[in-house]
């Protein structure tokens, strides 16, 4: 390795001239950094790995050895030289053999991920994908194109998730689920196709969800899947409980769904 400043950047790895890296990162053995590629400060890189595309990745990143970030999306619609970019912000964890995607100009030319989130090996996020922030993508789940992940979304091992699809907040997908329809916020998830199992109580516990909160969300789901109620009436029950702002969150998501929510 040879530093710069702060900057130490192995003698093996290949950097375009034209790529931007902040003055106090890592680059490791081997590693392959593409022209458009932005890299913020105190970032890791680990050896072998692959950037390129229009890339921009913010401050504290780390990624393990083998990723392949940024790389052309895997869709014959896509073609060479679409304005398409990746986006990935601060904090976040990207472990060995991830596979991320940029966007394609028919799906709005964006991927993106937010903060702070723990990407586990062999994950694959493709095309047009935009995931927020405090999440955790466990070995080997993988994304299809056009899926939104809301905040503090938990993924299992092997779980699967359909094209244009969309995860609401503190929703949990069981290991090796594949899912088919929008989950919406708080759910559990299960299954192939997956299916709502309750909700997600221990998560919402750890991130200091109060004991009166549990119970309303708790509600909020024995009306949308137990209560017998068409959807349409469901949702104008939830819209009766004014006082918490939980089950507005559920009921505008379910509203917005494309897809149609589990079921």
């Amino acid at each position: 390795m040879h530093a710069q400043g702060r900057l130490v950047i192995d003698p093996t790895a290949r950097i375009h001239p034209d790529a931007r890296l902040a003055p106090d990162i890592e680059v490791g053995p081997y590693a392959v950094i593409g022209p458009q590629v932005r890299i913020g400060e105190g970032c890791v890189i680990g050896p072998h790995t692959v950037i390129t595309g229009s890339t921009h990745i913010g401050r504290s990143n780390r990624i393990f050895q083998f990723a392949s970030i940024g790389e052309i999306p895997q869709d014959k619609k896509y073609h060479a030289g679409e304005d398409s970019r990746l986006e990935i912000g601060d904090g976040n964890t990207i472990r060995e053999f991830c596979t991320i995607n940029c966007g394609t100009a028919g799906g709005g030319g964006l991927t993106r991920i937010g903060d702070d989130n723990w990407l586990m090996a062999y994950v694959h996020i493709a095309h047009d994908c935009l995931i927020g922030n405090h999440t955790i993508f466990a070995n080997s789940s993988s994304l299809a194109g056009h899926v939104l992940v809301e905040d503090h979304v938990i993924l299992g091992g092997f779980a699967l998730v359909h094209q244009f699809c969309a995860l609401g907040a503190h929703s949990f997908l069981a290991a090796s689920s594949v899912v088919l329809k929008d989950v919406p916020p708080f759910v559990m998830a299960e299954g192939n196709s997956a299916r709502p199992r309750g909700i997600n109580t221990e998560g919402l516990r750890r991130r200091g969800f109060s004991a009166q909160d549990l119970t309303a969300i708790r509600g909020a789901y024995k009306t949308l899947y137990r209560s017998g109620l068409r959807l349409q009436d469901a949702l104008a029950v939830l819209d009766g409980e004014s006082d918490c702002e939980h089950l507005a969150t559920i009921a505008a998501f379910v509203r917005r769904s494309q897809r149609g929510i589990i079921r």
